[in-house]
C-alpha cells in the first residue's frame, strides 16, 4: 500500500491552509471580489501560498487588496484532559 502525496506532506509537517483573498476587479477598481484558496502548506513560512500569490501578481489582472490566512495541522497529538468527577444524568 502506497501513501498518497498529501498524506506524506501531512507527515512532513504540512497542515491544511485556507486563505481568503480580496482583490480589486480589473474593470471596476472600486469593487472587491473574494477568492478562497486551500492547500497543504507549512506554517509559518507558507511557501505554497507565497508561490500562488506570486503567480497571481505576475499573471492575473486583479490587484490584491487583502489576504487572510487560517492554518490547521490535521495530524497532531490528541488533546486529553483528566476529569475529577463523574456526572450521571437519568
Amino acid at each position: 500500500m502506497i501513501a498518497s502525496p498529501e498524506f506524506k506532506k501531512r507527515l512532513a509537517g504540512y497542515g491544511l491552509t485556507t486563505a481568503e483573498i480580496l482583490y480589486r476587479m480589473p474593470d471596476h477598481p472600486a469593487l472587491l471580489q473574494s477568492y478562497v484558496w486551500q492547500d497543504y502548506d507549512l506554517f509559518p513560512q507558507f511557501p505554497e501560498l507565497k508561490r500562488f500569490l506570486e503567480f497571481w501578481r505576475t499573471t492575473l489582472e486583479g490587484p490584491l487588496f487583502k489576504v487572510t490566512v487560517g492554518h490547521s495541522r490535521l495530524i497532531k497529538p490528541a488533546e486529553l484532559r483528566a476529569l475529577d468527577a463523574e456526572f450521571r444524568l437519568h
